[in-house]
């Protein structure tokens, strides 16, 4: 009795773990873990979105952000819309995902969505590593080379504009460079190719003139070597080097060494000399200043003097002149004569 309630009680551990567990995926598939706040947005591919399941993954720049929620084709979901694009409406696929604002960092507003839209948020497709299994990717791009994308209907969330896969725009690079490849003349091409491997053929060969274009510069060269020797020209090279020998035994000569030794000696005296100038500059304009203070305080003390010598000169002056005039009186004291008496 107590074997079979173990096994009871064994088989209903069994039981829980895997309700638990199946709970656990369909959580992690749908993306409604409690506490996240997810909101639902949708974008349009033109391309095939094999690999691409429901539950994948939705990343910003590596980071996951959310899931895909639900793939279908556009006309069917929205079969009431006026197509004017049959076939470019027609081919779009319509892929639903949701964001967890906690993770993305944007509330779920349609001005939010438009906002980052306008400055060049855009989804794509993009396959992990080398299993095929493919995933959304968000990322800023040009909006210039990646424009948003006009559909016909409302959409019944809000849109997050598309943009090529990787592997898309090579494969768009590839058929543009093959249909450009197409409208080249390849045999023309090749057959002027082959003409023009001929005539270098038949230049180059003894009865072309290639080769006697080669002869001729063969003797142009040696009627320049011939120049060149009768002209004595390896004379003068030998002179040249035996100058050159001569300037490297007078640069390495003990006088030259001592004669520039006597120059940088002169020029480090030279240097000390200037070095001492501006002490000698300044010591000559401190005795300027004082000859100048002393030639001031003279001056002052001379002034007064000169204007006794001219008081004194103009005495002796009239002194003179009246002896000149009378002299007994300048000597007596006597009257002065009459003007007329003499």
């Amino acid at each position: 009795m107590a074997g079979a309630q173990g096994t009871y009680f064994r088989v209903g551990l069994l039981i829980l773990a895997a309700v638990g567990l199946g709970i656990g995926f369909v959580l992690f598939l749908t993306a409604n873990r409690p506490g996240q706040e997810s909101f639902i947005v949708e974008t349009y591919l033109r391309e095939s979105v094999t690999g691409l399941d429901v539950g994948a993954p939705v990343r910003f720049r590596g980071v996951a952000v959310g899931r895909v929620t639900q793939i279908a084709i556009a006309n069917v979901e929205y079969r009431d819309a006026a197509f004017t694009r049959l076939r470019d409406e027609a081919a779009l696929i319509l892929i639903r995902f949701s964001l967890d604002s906690r993770r993305f960092g944007v509330q779920a507003t349609e001005e939010n969505l438009r906002r980052l839209t306008q400055e060049g948020l855009r989804v794509r497709l993009a396959i992990q590593g080398v299993t095929g299994v493919s995933y959304l990717e968000m990322d800023f791009v040009d909006v210039q080379r990646f424009p948003p994308l006009q559909v016909a209907w409302r959409p019944a969330h809000p849109v997050l504009h598309p943009m090529p896969s990787t592997i898309a725009q090579v494969q768009t690079a590839a058929q543009n460079l093959m249909e450009r490849l197409e409208g080249v003349p390849v045999e023309a091409l090749l057959h002027d190719i082959a003409s023009l491997v001929a005539e270098l053929r038949n230049q180059v060969s003894p009865e072309g003139g290639a080769s006697g274009l080669l002869g001729d510069a063969r003797a142009t060269l040696a009627a320049i070597r011939g120049a060149v020797e009768g002209a004595g020209v390896p004379e003068a090279v030998a002179e040249l080097r035996r100058v050159a020998e001569e300037l490297r035994r007078l640069i390495g000569s003990e006088e030259l060494r001592g004669a520039f030794a006597d120059v940088g000696r002169a020029a480090a005296d030279l240097r000390g000399a200037i070095a001492r100038l501006p002490a000698a500059i300044q010591g000559v304009e401190a005795a300027v200043r004082s000859a100048r203070i002393a030639t001031a305080d003279t001056s002052a003390e001379l002034a007064p003097l000169l204007r006794d010598l001219r008081v004194a000169a103009a005495n002796l002056r009239d002194v003179t002149e009246t002896l000149r005039r009378s002299p007994g009186q300048a000597i007596l004291g006597a009257p002065p004569p009459p003007p007329g008496g003499r």
